[in-house]
């Protein structure tokens, strides 16, 4: 009976470690379809912006403008939702006199495909093409700015481009070194369909960088944030936020606008 019992616990292992390793993607990304609400709801301006890839995915954006923007921000969101759900982000980026853009995804709201990891970066390529190729925006000017799983991203393209800016926010490591934490009963490293390596990418980054995270973070440890800080090139600072992981930028709005804004003076366009 033992024999019989080892055995079926280890059949139920298999199944469950084969379903994470096929379906991780689902676990990973979380998109909506519907778009439900635009800047315009806001009071801000804004144009609709239809993006091509270069595998030939089309991703859905929004370009807001501000009058007498000392930089664009070029915003890469986290894992879950659409643009739709970053109203208040963009409001915030535009009390602090920045233009914005942002876009889905491939597989979110209105973007064609489906999300993958080399997809994503892909994504964000066509975005700074968009930017600092098709509006002519100066490199310089644009700051990329990425939030929790869009902090990997948005290390990626400052990795391969020359911001004036790379701002990462309540992001990790890596994706295994997250996972590790939340399922220490996995083998997730052996088992990962997916790296978003910030430790190494960060090291390839030139332009000036920010790192945001709060001690309060639940999802991402406060240490991730740390370990990035101490691995970038500088210039780089630190800005220590209050609050949750996904709410942690409104939770503490004044520090993060004052923060935020106070590095990009320092350092856009130089």
């Amino acid at each position: 009976m033992l024999m019989l019992f080892i055995a079926v616990i280890a059949v139920l292992a298999a199944v469950a470690l084969t379903a994470v390793y096929l379906y991780q993607d689902k676990l990973l990304y979380c998109p909506t379809r519907q778009v439900q609400g635009t800047p315009e709801q806001i009071g801000l301006e804004f144009e609709s912006v239809t993006l091509n890839t270069e595998d030939g995915i089309e991703l859905d954006g929004w370009f807001s403008p501000a009058d007498a923007a000392i930089a664009t921000v070029l915003f890469c969101h986290g894992n879950a939702g659409n643009i739709a759900d970053r109203l208040e982000t963009i409001a915030q980026f535009h009390r602090m006199g920045l233009a914005v853009f942002i876009f889905d995804y491939r597989g979110y709201g209105r973007s064609t495909g489906k999300p993958s990891e080399q997809g994503t970066y892909r994504d964000a390529e066509a975005a700074w093409e968009y930017l600092t190729v098709k509006r002519g925006i100066d490199p310089r000017t644009v700051v990329v700015l990425g939030r929790s799983l869009g902090g990997a991203v948005a290390v990626w393209l400052a990795a391969h481009h020359r911001p004036g800016a790379l701002i990462v926010e309540s992001s990790f490591t890596s994706l295994p070194d997250v996972a590790a934490r939340h399922y220490p009963y996995l083998p997730v490293r052996l088992l990962s369909r997916y790296q978003y390596d910030n430790l190494a990418a960060i090291a390839h980054v030139t332009a000036p960088v920010l790192i945001a995270h709060s001690p309060d973070d639940g999802l991402v440890p406060y240490a991730h944030g740390k370990a990035l800080f101490a691995a970038a090139n500088e210039p780089k600072e630190f800005l220590k936020l209050e609050g949750s992981h996904n709410e942690g930028f409104l939770q503490s709005a004044r520090l993060y606008e004052e923060g935020l804004s106070a590095f990009i003076a320092r350092h856009i366009g130089r």
